[in-house]
């Protein structure tokens, strides 16, 4: 990773600003959030994953640190308070959605404010808790590569045709479903055939994200209906996003799973990470890649889609020589990793070919 010497003064007062703006978070809020998360995961018993996801939650507050906990820590760090344990979350530690070990805890931490929408919520935590059980059900999260060819055209246009027909076999039922599903198939598996490493990368970071999504979705949600709602906003949600490098399989974890959910019960058993959701999917549906890929976008909206991509790229072009000059040309600062902490907003990262990848938003601690 190469850091601009311009940019460490900004992340300075930043981190000034953080100190001054404490935010408490409301304890009685915070209780309402726990009791909510034991419920959903006392109510699934278990039964998605042969585990609970019931365990330790900490909310934290980014600009105090201030953490509400739902237990107490092994090292007494957090104070009793209310029926919660209050405390401040070192400097060393960074503040992400994530699950952590801290003060003898494996806990699932979650950023303050958490969604106010009841379902978006539950399927937060849902989601949260999850990453916190992955590890011991031989689910680790596995290096998800760059992903760069999702910000090219191509790589862009078929992952959101493919979002499109996951979207209308969500919304339909029988033939129509059936031939949806093959149409999303169809267009990974051109994208598949365009960038050859895109089937690892992407696998990767789906067995992760993906899965941690798709379990909100199904066990936040307490109905058919509500599951193909939240998949549905999920699909919806991440078209915007500036980069679908890490955060495409938010959009197409919850989709595949309730597929398979309904194409092949049971597909969770025995699931491990060398496993790709696409082609547990494509063998319950007996799907090949046949057809024109052009006359099947065609029916997704595929002509307008390509010429917005397109133009897109024009200004890509721009953003990569300006990073090429800053961050690769002339100059650089090179820091070694040893025990790092990171966190970063997935939703902006800019990949920049074989040179890596910059992260416009990012903070990391080490033993610098």
């Amino acid at each position: 990773m190469r850091i601009s010497p311009a940019a460490v003064a900004p992340l300075l007062l930043a981190a000034a600003s953080r100190a001054q703006a404490p935010q408490p978070i409301p304890l009685d809020s915070a209780m309402r959030a726990f009791a909510q998360a034991h419920a959903l995961c006392a109510a699934d018993a278990g039964a998605l994953w042969g585990v609970s996801l019931c365990g330790p939650i900490m909310f934290v507050d980014a600009p105090s640190r201030a953490i509400v906990a739902s237990a107490p820590d092994a090292k007494g760090e957090l104070k009793p308070s209310g029926g919660a344990f209050v405390g401040v979350l070192p400097a060393n530690q960074n503040v992400a959605n994530t699950a952590v070990d801290w003060s003898g805890v494996r806990w699932t931490q979650m950023l303050w404010p958490i969604p106010g929408d009841e379902h978006l919520r539950a399927t937060l935590m849902v989601h949260e808790l999850f990453h916190r059980i992955q590890g011991p059900l031989g689910l680790p999260p596995a290096n998800a590569g760059d992903n760069a060819h999702l910000d090219e055209v191509d790589g862009r246009y078929y992952m959101q045709l493919e979002w499109r027909a996951l979207a209308k076999a969500l919304e339909h039922d029988g033939a129509t479903r059936d031939s949806s599903v093959r149409d999303a198939l169809r267009f990974r598996a051109e994208r598949y055939r365009i960038y050859p490493k895109a089937a690892a990368e992407e696998r990767a970071l789906e067995m992760n994200e993906g899965l941690a999504e798709y379990t909100g979705v199904r066990v936040g949600n307490p109905t058919p209906a509500l599951r193909t709602k939240m998949a549905l906003h999920d699909l919806a949600a991440h078209v915007s996003d500036q980069t679908f490098v890490r955060s495409f399989a938010y959009a197409t974890g919850p989709a595949y799973g309730l597929l398979l959910d309904r194409y092949a019960p049971g597909w969770r058993r025995g699931l491990t990470p060398s496993a790709s959701l696409d082609s547990l999917l494509r063998r319950a549906v007996h799907a090949g890649a046949t057809g024109n890929i052009e006359l099947i976008a065609k029916r997704y909206g595929g002509d307008a889609l390509r010429a917005a991509e397109v133009e897109r790229d024009r200004k890509r072009q721009e953003t990569l020589a300006l990073n090429r000059r800053k961050f690769v040309d002339g100059a650089t600062l090179t820091l070694e990793f040893r025990h790092m902490n990171v966190q970063f907003d997935p939703r902006t990262l800019q990949p920049l070919a074989d040179a890596g990848t910059v992260y416009p938003t990012i903070h990391v601690s080490d033993d610098w």
